[in-house]
């Protein structure tokens, strides 16, 4: 079956790699679909400040998932979003066409690989309820929701730190909306066929996944040059027109945070002194720099290349930092490993893997009775013992018990004193192993 051996093609990278220039080149060539996968872009309008492809190069190559959302609309969510991008896609394949995933937003992307059965929103119900009801547990005291769902789900309350409100409310929240425990959820999920180390079983079986990276450096001068292109396109007036549209007190409480950038310069303009509105200003246009961080990266490292396993796609890295060479360092090796995927055979170029430790235990659970902290994970343990606030502590703790076995020594030692033996507490270790593995 043809539909069953095409790809399903998912572009990854930092902003500023190329993502939607390599998509819509693939596109062109193959006949391809795109499927944009940003959260952003799901809304009407302001197109200048969430980068939207034109809608030239829309004609050249169909996309979907594109201004489609009222940008006052606050409750949609990745569930709304993976329910109506898995459908377009499975519409895609049906047409024997290959689509093409590309964009930022992680977890978008995740939801369209994986099959995640935990999903809290009944389709019946309004999604903002669902969002609220987290929101709402979030706000309460961290210690009494641990406690909680120590009660409640004891498997799931021993993988997670005390400290971590927000993962400590979402599995809360799965019990609460559910009635059944998140821990329990996720042994269903494992214990499907095909399932691997980051879920369920894939969606799709035939996923090939490009990684476009670049220098940091680069990467950050190409950024600088898109915002100045962003205000030399007339982002600013695109803004104050939006901000004009709606009202301030909707655009400030908006869950979207394209606008909050400027939110500040714009309700104070005509306000305040020159001096102050360009203050603001350059604020806003930092700001909106500073949303196209590292965390991207990080993601496909962690999520892709640092799992081994069986359902853990390969990754194909293309270097996109000489864009003078894109056709043969970028274009042309992206052509031969979806046309591999597409004839059924492994492409010639070597997928990216990070080297990881087969024995490291990341979810290791020690309490540092020294330093009175949970440390969670191997690799954190190791790092923890050698920081400089452990050392201190250790060396205080050897100090005092060097000072207590003198003092007891020369006691001993001493025929004019009567020296009552009591059990003596045995000096805190460095760390106390609670569960090796959870």
């Amino acid at each position: 079956d043809l539909r069953r051996t095409l790809p399903l093609v998912v572009i990854l990278g930092a902003t500023g790699t190329g993502k939607s220039t390599l998509a819509l080149q693939l596109g062109q060539r193959l006949g391809s679909e795109i499927v944009s996968a940003d959260s952003m872009q799901v809304y009407e309008g302001l197109d200048i400040i969430t980068n939207k492809v034109s809608a030239q190069e829309q004609k050249i190559c169909q996309h979907h998932m594109i201004s489609f959302v009222d940008p006052l609309v606050t409750s949609y969510t990745m569930v709304d979003f993976r329910n109506k991008a898995t459908a377009v896609i499975e519409d895609i394949f049906a047409r024997d066409k290959i689509p093409i995933v590309v964009g930022g937003t992680n977890c978008y992307i995740e939801s369209l690989l994986w099959k995640v059965l935990v999903s809290t929103k009944p389709q019946e119900l309004a999604t903002e309820k669902v969002v609220d009801r987290k929101a709402e547990l979030e706000k309460e005291d961290g210690h009494i929701l641990y406690k909680r769902l120590s009660q409640v789900d004891p498997e799931m309350a021993s993988k997670l730190h005390p400290h971590d409100k927000r993962k400590v409310a979402r599995s809360l929240q799965v019990f609460e909306e559910t009635g059944i425990s998140h821990s329990e959820f996720l042994h269903r999920q494992h214990s499907e066929e095909g399932s691997g180390p980051l879920g369920g079983p894939l969606k799709f079986p035939n996923p090939c996944i490009l990684w476009l990276h670049a220098d940091q450096t680069v990467l950050d001068e190409r950024l600088d040059r898109r915002v100045d292109d962003m205000l030399a396109a007339g982002l600013l007036e695109e803004v104050r027109d939006f901000h004009r549209r709606y009202n301030q007190k909707i655009v400030s409480e908006n869950s979207q945070d394209y606008q909050h950038k400027f939110h500040e310069y714009l309700i104070t303009e005509g306000k305040c002194t020159p001096e102050t509105s360009t203050q603001l200003l350059k604020k806003g246009v930092e700001a909106l720099k500073q949303r196209y961080a590292r965390k991207q990266n990080r993601w496909v490292k962690n999520r892709f290349l640092s799992r081994p396993g069986p359902n853990v796609p390969s990754v194909y890295g293309l270097e996109v930092s000489d864009v003078s060479k894109w056709e043969e360092s970028v274009l042309e090796p992206a052509l031969d490993i979806v046309q591999s995927f597409i004839q059924g055979h492994q492409p010639a170029a070597t997928p990216i893997r990070m080297p990881s430790n087969e024995t490291e235990n990341k979810r290791s659970y020690r309490m540092c009775d020294l330093c009175d902290r949970i440390i969670i994970g191997d690799r954190e343990w190791a790092a923890h013992i050698k920081s400089k606030s452990h050392l201190h502590r250790l060396k205080k703790r050897k100090r005092l018990d060097s000072e207590a076995a003198s003092t007891f020594e020369s006691q001993s030692n001493s025929p004019d004193c009567v020296v009552e033996l009591k059990e003596k507490e045995a000096p805190g270790q460095q760390g106390q192993e609670l569960k090796s593995s959870i």
